[in-house]
């Protein structure tokens, strides 16, 4: 298990942008590099679901509904994780969650409240 911190979740408007950041404080380079990372989200009255990841040496996946919209990227080196989010939608309102996956092991950050309203 490690230690997610995310942030940069808030209140925009529909077509607005925001950027969440996922950080791993106390986790060294060494390890960081061999989780997959991603986020999910979690709606009220919704089953958590998988917005976006980032294995450390191949191309990302994307959930349809965010596909072309959303970004995420990585920086090892600080053992950092973003989620570019642009033409937010009302229904990107939501939970989101830091996630990093290694084998059978899965650790969650806090989550951090995105809400899309004018």
């Amino acid at each position: 298990q490690i230690h997610l911190v995310e942030s940069g979740g808030g209140l925009v408007q529909p077509g607005g942008s925001l950027r969440l950041s996922c950080a791993a404080p106390r986790t060294i380079f060494s390890e960081f590099i061999t989780y997959t990372m991603a986020w999910y989200r979690q709606a009220p009255g919704k089953e958590r679901e998988l917005v976006a990841n980032i294995p450390s040496v191949r191309n990302a996946n994307y959930a349809d509904s965010v596909m072309g919209r959303f970004t995420i990227s990585r920086d090892n080196s600080n053992k950092r994780v973003y989620l570019q989010m642009n033409s937010l939608k009302s229904e990107d309102t939501a939970v989101y969650y830091c996630n990093a996956q290694r084998g059978s092991e899965n650790s969650w950050g806090q989550g951090t409240q995105v809400t899309v309203s004018s």
